[in-house]
């Protein structure tokens, strides 16, 4: 127990914790926004294809309403708008970690001199340049 709360303070303390809580708070925040742009802005030139009907209030019904029951009825519209939300919000993380992952690699290479090397990374080089002279040294002595 001792461990997993030492485990949980080091995870606290290096920043994770408040990195995640607000990369929480903006993908609420992203989400709303998304949602508010397809219902207000994607959805209703979409309705004008339905004559009028909202998109989302397009179902397809199994049972009429009676007096007795309730409608039963499959909402394929509002399954729409939700699918077009998914799709818009996978679209712009898969972009956005495409442009994180492009200058992580750019920073992580040696040979760019146009990005400064982080001194682990360039540490690292070094040493396996010096690892790569060794092995030759004594591979020709060797020989």
């Amino acid at each position: 127990m001792a461990s997993f709360l030492q485990e949980f303070k080091n995870f606290a303390i290096k920043g994770n914790m408040i990195d995640m809580a607000v990369g929480i708070v903006i993908g609420a925040a992203f989400n709303n926004v998304i949602s508010t742009i397809v219902k207000k802005v994607v959805m209703p030139p979409l309705s004008l294809l339905t004559d009028g009907v909202h998109l989302a209030n397009k179902k397809y019904v199994l049972r009429a309403a009676s007096d007795t029951s309730e409608e039963v009825a499959i909402g394929y519209g509002e399954l729409l708008e939700v699918l077009i939300d998914f799709f818009i919000i996978a679209f712009t993380i898969f972009v956005v970690i495409k442009f994180i992952n492009r200058f992580k690699r750019k920073a992580e290479d040696p040979q760019d001199k146009t990005v400064e090397t982080p001194k682990d990374i360039q540490l690292l080089s070094n040493i396996e340049k010096l690892m790569e002279e060794q092995n030759s040294m004594l591979k020709s002595k060797r020989d």
